[in-house]
C-alpha cells in the first residue's frame, strides 16, 4: 500500500503529463469538469478540476461550492502509482475492475482520447 503523500505526488505527476497535452487535443476533447479520485485502500479522496486550459491541482478538501464532482474516479494507492508512471494501462485497468470511474458516457469517451 502506498501512502497519502505517494499518491499526492502521483497526482501532481499526472497534472504535469497532463500539461504535455497539445493544446489543440484538449481544446477538441477536455471540457470544464469536477473531478475526485477516492483512493480505497486509505480511505482518502482528492478533488480536482480539469478544463480546456490544463488540469488543476488536486486536493483533500471538496470544492467550496458544494457541487458534486461530474467524473468521479475510484482506485487503490498502488494501482494509481502504475497507471501514473506508466505500468498500468487504463483500459486494461478498467476492464480488471481496478479503476472505476463513474461519469457521463461522453466523458468516459473524451477522457479515453486522452489517456
Amino acid at each position: 500500500m502506498a501512502s497519502v503523500e505517494e499518491c499526492r505526488a502521483a497526482l501532481e505527476k499526472l497534472v504535469e503529463q497532463f500539461d504535455e497535452i497539445s493544446d489543440e487535443d484538449r481544446a477538441r476533447h477536455v471540457v470544464e469538469r469536477r473531478l475526485s479520485c477516492r483512493i480505497s485502500d486509505l480511505d482518502v479522496t482528492f478533488y480536482g478540476r480539469i478544463h480546456p486550459n490544463g488540469l488543476d491541482p488536486f486536493k483533500e478538501a471538496p470544492p467550496p461550492d458544494g457541487q458534486q464532482p461530474e467524473i468521479r474516479l475510484t482506485i487503490r494507492s498502488e494501482d494509481l502509482l502504475a497507471l501514473v508512471n506508466g505500468e498500468l494501462d487504463m483500459a486494461r485497468a478498467l476492464l480488471g475492475g481496478r479503476v472505476k470511474i463513474d461519469a457521463s458516457l461522453g466523458d468516459l469517451l473524451r477522457l479515453r482520447r486522452l489517456l
